[in-house]
């Protein structure tokens, strides 16, 4: 704990160093020793003089009895496939169920303002990769993110949160009963210390835990400069299956799937196309339900409604139907869950 508490020594510094020597003979180096290393004044201060304070305070926090554990890089309950990774944090700070750490995951990930489908598909991809007995990782992020935790939780079935803040600082706060459910039916993991505040710049550091800790990862939705891209990108060089949902060329959110598409990735339909890359499991196949009615049986108005979103004046022009007349079926489509409705027009979930 002392090693991780050495200020900004990046993960690849630290494997180096105990490449070259043990844990107690690096601290038991002098000023000169340590300079030779390439290490800056406020390192080598924290080499010679830890503090022992705050590593205590930090180490109560290791809790058993309540389900709060920290796990070092060399305790049998280390993460496997988290270990193959070339930045793999020095410690884990966890809370829930333990056994989840070298569970088969996928991680879901995509866009905080997703659309209505991607908040359905993110929910029901978690929830039938659930079923199948994978274990679903996530950031705990709005939008996709914390539609992939529910999904994977509505069945009771097992999630993993990945938070870039401590574990006693839930981000974001509308979270906090999300997290608090991950905790109980699933597992929450940081790298960081309890009390870290959320900064921005540890957010892109948790996605290589994401995809480090998973067989495989699926964007569902993103744009081109969207975080979730870092994360497929990591996924990439870990090499990890990279899975991609596919969207409108008009969808701005669409589009970072529709390039990782184009530069391979595996264009998923339904979970099975998931399942169907990690045959040693030996998992279940997921029957997929369709409740879309009989083309025949819908009205005619769903083909002019776009996945993306669609303007009221839109629909008017294209329907040719009156106001009230396209009101009241835009209502009906509506209540059987065709469409959903957003204050700048109207998304087609299905049809």
């Amino acid at each position: 704990m002392a090693l991780d508490a050495i200020p900004a020594l990046q993960k690849r510094k630290i494997f180096t160093l105990l490449s070259h020597y043990s844990i107690q003979s690096l601290f038991q180096l002098n000023a000169k020793q340590l300079a030779a290393l390439k290490l800056n004044e406020q390192q080598i201060d924290a080499f010679l003089h830890p503090n022992q304070k705050h590593i205590q305070q930090c180490l109560s926090w290791h809790q058993p009895t309540l389900n709060q554990y920290i796990i070092s890089y060399d305790d049998p309950e280390y993460p496997a496939l988290l270990k193959q990774i070339s930045s793999a944090p020095l410690l884990l700070f966890v809370k829930g169920n333990i056994k989840l750490l070298n569970a088969p995951q996928v991680a879901i990930v995509g866009s905080r303002s997703c659309t209505p489908y991607g908040q359905e598909k993110a929910h029901d991809l978690a929830q039938q990769l659930s079923d199948s007995g994978i274990t679903v990782t996530s950031g705990l992020a709005i939008g996709v993110d914390g539609m992939a935790h529910r999904g994977a939780l509505k069945r009771r079935g097992s999630t993993i949160a990945v938070l870039g803040t401590g574990l006693n600082n839930i981000y974001p706060k509308r979270h906090f009963e999300l997290a608090q459910q991950v905790s109980e039916q699933g597992l929450l993991i940081s790298e960081f210390w309890p009390d870290t505040p959320a900064y921005p710049s540890n957010f892109p550091r948790r996605n290589r835990i994401v995809s480090g800790l998973s067989l495989g990862t699926l964007v569902i939705e993103a744009s081109l400069k969207s975080g979730s891209l870092i994360t497929a990108r990591y996924a990439n060089e870990q090499n990890r299956e990279v899975f991609a949902l596919p969207g409108s060329i008009d969808n701005p959110q669409a589009c970072g799937c529709l390039k990782l598409i184009q530069q391979g990735a595996k264009l998923v339909l339904d979970c099975n196309d998931i399942i169907n890359e990690f045959p040693a499991l030996q998992l279940p196949q997921i029957a997929t339900e369709d409740s879309t009615p009989p083309v025949s049986k819908q009205s005619p108005l769903v083909a002019l409604i776009d996945y993306n979103l669609t303007s009221f004046e839109t629909l008017l022009a294209r329907s040719g139907l009156d106001v009230v007349s396209l009101q009241n079926q835009l209502i009906e489509l509506e209540i059987n869950g065709i469409i959903t409705v957003q204050p700048q027009g109207y998304t087609k979930l299905k049809g």
